[in-house]
């Protein structure tokens, strides 16, 4: 009746919740991932397992790529939404879309990219022994 049921986390929900790839409980970020505060920081080890999340210097510079993938994506979509829904918008109207896009989705866009980068290329595998306690 007391019993309590170990619930194993998936990958997919680990990198959602940007959590710890070898624990996948402890957060990468000190902060909330949609505040704007300390929007670079991420944890220099995990606060559960005490995984090192920043496996060598300058480790994140590599997430650069998939932050300016995920921006070229965006306005990509804002694109192809504005000309869905206006028969001809304005340059105007394409630029403040972008802009107003991008700071909105700013805080998830690099810290998703550093969240991918390190499930990856950090080399840092799942130990469900660890995810236990």
């Amino acid at each position: 009746m007391g019993e309590k049921k170990n619930y194993r986390v998936s990958a997919m929900e680990a990198v959602i919740k940007a959590k710890c790839p070898r624990c996948r409980k402890g957060n990468l970020f000190p902060v909330f991932i949609m505040s704007y505060r300390r929007l670079s920081d991420i944890n220099q080890v995990c606060p559960k397992c005490k995984e090192t999340l920043v496996p060598e210097p300058d480790f994140y510079y590599g997430a650069m790529y998939i932050s300016y993938a995920f921006s070229v994506a965006l306005v990509v979509t804002v694109m192809v939404a504005l000309n869905v829904l206006f028969e001809r918008p304005a340059l105007s109207t394409y630029l403040v879309s972008v802009v107003v896009a991008n700071l909105l989705l700013l805080p998830l866009m690099l810290r998703y990219s550093k969240v991918l980068y390190l499930y990856a290329m950090g080399r840092i595998s799942y130990d469900e022994s660890i995810s236990d306690r």
